[in-house]
């Protein structure tokens, strides 16, 4: 938040930005402003693959554009309004409750123009004094029921979301997304660093990697899903899209569904109910499942078959609009992410 405190005068503390007028009201720091621009143009000019990003929390407009066309010259901006957002429902809402279009909406409601790093989660929740998603969804059930063997509704809740939650943020993002210090793998504890209210101990200054090597516990399964779907995004160029297309967003069945580039992403947050040949509006062609959370691979119950391939289906009836339906099954707490592919084959 460094940058806010130096692009007003006032440090941008106990403000609420909540129009235009606010950046363009005279308390801005014009030292501090000149003082990015050409601190950017250095960078980029003296090192034309270095990358800047700005951490701000205010939304100054033209932060994440060139010098060229006006801006500060940063290659990205931080999403810091979203690892808030995870943790408020997380706390304050029952699963039963979480509202896709709200999610949704969150998630792209960035200014376009602008690259921004989506992330889940940052140091404010791996911190002492705080709880990361994962400890959040487990709390102190991850230290007695981790182990493959011991089935435990709180922990198969847990990482069914927490699954979900990096998904959706790593899928709806604007150019970039971030990973923080072992939540790739759903790390159980805090950060604390050697201070004097801690008697200067380092028990807790650690992240223990080796919980992702052990194949004795779950760990791994979360670890090689946030591999499989970054590597997703990557082979698929997703960020060459700014912005994901929504395709649906039914609030009573608590399933999102969008595209981006030639992937679908559905999404079924609803925690008691599964849903049978559940349509969604697509183009035509043949669909095959990518990425499925529910993989046993990746700790899921296995209960879609990741080896279908999918038809979209011309209802009877006239319709406006797209006129193919694509029939899914989605069990509770799933997301599948299916690939188009160009086919004549139409039912």
């Amino acid at each position: 938040r460094g940058v806010t405190s130096m692009l007003y005068l006032d440090h941008g503390l106990s403000r609420d930005f909540t129009s235009y007028e606010d950046y363009y009201d005279s308390n801005q720091d014009e030292d501090a402003i000149t003082y990015f621009v050409l601190a950017n143009k250095l960078i980029h000019q003296s090192r034309p693959n270095a990358i800047t990003i700005a951490e701000e929390m205010s939304g100054m407009p033209g932060l994440g554009n060139k010098t060229s066309d006006g801006g500060f010259g940063f290659d990205y901006r931080l999403a810091m309004g979203t690892p808030d957002f995870w943790i408020k429902i997380i706390k304050e809402l029952p699963d039963e409750q979480w509202n896709v279009n709200e999610i949704y909406h969150e998630l792209t409601n960035r200014r376009a123009g602008e690259k921004s790093i989506a992330y889940a989660e940052s140091h404010d929740q791996a911190l002492v004094g705080d709880k990361t998603i994962i400890f959040r969804l487990m709390d102190k059930e991850m230290y007695f029921h981790m182990n493959k063997d011991d089935q435990n509704p709180v922990i198969n809740r847990g990482m069914a979301l927490h699954k979900m939650i990096r998904l959706i943020t790593l899928a709806t993002a604007g150019g970039g997304y971030l990973n923080f210090m072992g939540n790739e793998f759903g790390h159980p504890e805090w950060i604390d660093f050697p201070r004097e209210g801690n008697n200067w101990s380092y028990k807790y200054a650690r992240r223990q990697w080796s919980l992702a090597d052990n194949n004795l516990l779950r760990y791994h399964y979360l670890s090689d899903f946030d591999k499989d779907m970054v590597s997703l995004i990557k082979k698929e160029d997703c960020y060459a899209e700014p912005f994901p297309f929504k395709l649906t967003a039914h609030e009573g069945d608590q399933v999102l569904a969008f595209k981006r580039k030639e992937l679908f992403f559905v999404f079924n947050f609803n925690p008691t109910k599964s849903f049978a040949d559940y349509g969604i509006s697509v183009d035509p062609g043949k669909y095959r499942i990518v990425l499925n959370s529910d993989d046993m691979k990746y700790g899921g119950l296995g209960l879609v078959d990741s080896t279908m391939v999918y038809y979209p289906v011309k209802p009877g009836i006239i319709t406006s609009g797209n006129q193919y339906f694509l029939k899914l099954y989605i069990p509770g707490r799933t997301v599948l992410v299916l690939k188009w592919e160009q086919s004549r084959k139409v039912y």
